[in-house]
C-alpha cells in the first residue's frame, strides 16, 4: 500500500473509530481518525487526503453535510458513507449527491477494505490526471509561446483577451507558424482547461471518414460500423475542439458544422437522436480566408460563424528577432528529451539562421536545430554544420526568385528585395553598420542613405 494512501475517518463513536483505525492501519493505510466532524473538515483544508470515510448520523454535522461540503471544496476526494440506519432511499440519495459508496453497519471487514481500495485507486487516477493537466497547462500555456518581438506580443495580447470568452476563434497564418500551439494556449488559459482539448486535421482524412471522425456513428450505419462510436465533438464536450485546415471541409460538412456552431447539437452518422454538446471551436487555415469565400470553397455564413475572433500569426521571417530565443528553446528541448550532452550554435551560425527566409517557418527551424544537434558530434555547431540550403546564399536567392510571380512590378519588387537584403546584413552584422556595409559591398554612407529610404531602424 502506498504511503500516500491517506484515509480520514469521521465517527462520533470513539470506540468504533478506534476499531476502524486499527483495521485500516493493519491494511497499510495512513489513517487520521477524528470524532468531531467540524475538526475533520478543518483538517481537510490543511492536509492531503485520498479518501474520506464518514458516519451518516452525527450530532451537528451529518454525513450528508460532510459529503455536500466535500464535493464543493474537494471534488476529487471519494467519500464513503457508513450508517447503522440504512435504507434504499437514503442510499440512493447520497449516491445522487456524489458519494463513492454506501455501506450499512454492521459490515464485513473485507467489504469495507475492498470499497476503500477502489476509492484509493480512483483518487490516485484523479491525482495523476490533475498532474497531467498542470503539465499540459505549463507546456502549452500562453507563457510558453517563445518570443519578444512586437508581432508575437500582439498575438499574446489577443490570446489573453480571447481565452476567457466562449467566442469561436479563427487562427490564420502560413504552415508551420504554430497555429495549434496558439489554439492550445487559448484552451489552457480558459475556464475549460480541465476539460479535453481535441485536435482534428481536416486535410488528413477524406470526406466520408472525416464526417464519422467528427460526428461519430451509430452501429450498422455503414459497412464496418460494428459498434456505436463517439466522434470528436462528443470527445471535446466541455472543452475545446481545434479544427485545423478548415478550408478543406466539403460543403456538406460545412453545413453540419454550421449547425453545431448555431445549436450546439448534431446527430451521429446513421442516427436520428440529437446529441447536445458544450464546446468551444477554434479553427485554423493557412489559406487566405477571404479568397476561400470568394472562390466558393468556404460558405459565407460559416465564415461569419468561425471568424468571430481572428488571430493572424506572423511568419518567422516577420519576427526574425525571435529566432535566437526559439533556437535556444529547441536546443534545450532536444537535449533534455534525448539526454544529450550540452551543445550550442556559434554566433555566426546563429546569424545565418536569423537571416534565412524559413519558408517552413517554426516547424522547419525546429527540424534544422534537431538535425544539427543529432548529427554534429562536437559541442559547438558552426556555419559549416548547417544544411546547404541555409548556408548557400546563391541557392537561397535562386529559390526566392523562383517563388516570385511572372507578372510583377519590377521596380517595387527590387526595392523590397534590396530592403530585405539590408535587414539580413544588419542581423548578421549584429546591427554594426560598418560590418553590414562590408557584407553588402557598399559604403557606410550609402547604407545609411538606404536605411533612411526604406525606414529601417535596425531593430
Amino acid at each position: 500500500m502506498s504511503e500516500r494512501s491517506h484515509v480520514l475517518i469521521m465517527d462520533d463513536e470513539k470506540n468504533y473509530l478506534l476499531v476502524l483505525q486499527t483495521l485500516l492501519e493493519d491494511a497499510g493505510y495512513v489513517v487520521t481518525a477524528i470524532s468531531d466532524p467540524e475538526t475533520a473538515l478543518a483538517f481537510l483544508d490543511e492536509s492531503e487526503v485520498d479518501v474520506v470515510v464518514t458516519d451518516m448520523k452525527m450530532p451537528k454535522v451529518t454525513g450528508r453535510d460532510v459529503l455536500q461540503r466535500a464535493k464543493k471544496k474537494w471534488i476529487h476526494i471519494p467519500v464513503l458513507i457508513m450508517t447503522a440506519f440504512g435504507s434504499i432511499e437514503s442510499a440512493v440519495e447520497v449516491m445522487k449527491h456524489g458519494a463513492f459508496d454506501y455501506i450499512t453497519k454492521p459490515f464485513s471487514n473485507d467489504e469495507l477494505l475492498l470499497s476503500i481500495h477502489n476509492a484509493v485507486e480512483l483518487s490516485r487516477v484523479h491525482r495523476q490526471y490533475r498532474l497531467l493537466q498542470e503539465a499540459m497547462e505549463d507546456r502549452y500555456g500562453v507563457h510558453k509561446i517563445v518570443g519578444r518581438s512586437r508581432a508575437i506580443r500582439d498575438v499574446l495580447v489577443m490570446v489573453d483577451r480571447a481565452a476567457p470568452s466562449r467566442s469561436t476563434v479563427l487562427i490564420t497564418g502560413e504552415s508551420g507558424t504554430g497555429k495549434e500551439l496558439v489554439a492550445r494556449a487559448i484552451h489552457y488559459s480558459s475556464h475549460r482547461k480541465d476539460k479535453p482539448f481535441v485536435s482534428v486535421n481536416c486535410m488528413a482524412l477524406n470526406a466520408g471518414v472525416l464526417e464519422s471522425e467528427l460526428f461519430g456513428h451509430e452501429k450498422g450505419s455503414f459497412t464496418g460500423a460494428v459498434a456505436m462510436r463517439r466522434g470528436r465533438f462528443e470527445q471535446a464536450d466541455g472543452g475545446t475542439l481545434f479544427l485545423d485546415e478548415i478550408g478543406e471541409l466539403t460543403q456538406d460538412l460545412q453545413v453540419k458544422l454550421l449547425r453545431v456552431l448555431q445549436e450546439r447539437r448534431f446527430e451521429r452518422v446513421g442516427g436520428s437522436e440529437p446529441v447536445d454538446v458544450d464546446i468551444r471551436v477554434v479553427a485554423a487555415t493557412n489559406k487566405d480566408i477571404a479568397e476561400l469565400v470568394t472562390n466558393g470553397l468556404l460558405r459565407d455564413d460559416l465564415h461569419y460563424r468561425l471568424n468571430v475572433v481572428q488571430i493572424p500569426l506572423p511568419s518567422l521571417r516577420e519576427r526574425r528577432e525571435d529566432i535566437p530565443s526559439l533556437v535556444a528553446w529547441f536546443v534545450e528541448k532536444v537535449i533534455s528529451e534525448n539526454s544529450m550532452p550540452s551543445k550550442s550554435f556559434s554566433t555566426e551560425a546563429l546569424n545565418y539562421l536569423t537571416g534565412y527566409e524559413w519558408p517552413g517557418n517554426i516547424r522547419q527551424l525546429e527540424n534544422v536545430v534537431e538535425s544539427c544537434l543529432v548529427l554534429v558530434p562536437g559541442p559547438v555547431i558552426s556555419v559549416d554544420d548547417l544544411p546547404p540550403d541555409i548556408r548557400d546564399e546563391e541557392a537561397q536567392f535562386k529559390s526566392a526568385v523562383d517563388l516570385l510571380p511572372v507578372q510583377l512590378d519590377l521596380a517595387g519588387t527590387l526595392e523590397k528585395i534590396e530592403a530585405a537584403l539590408i535587414r539580413r546584413a544588419l542581423v548578421r552584422a549584429e546591427l554594426v553598420q560598418v560590418k553590414a556595409a562590408e557584407y553588402l559591398g557598399i559604403s557606410k554612407s550609402l547604407l545609411q542613405y538606404k536605411l533612411k529610404k526604406y525606414g529601417i531602424t535596425g531593430h
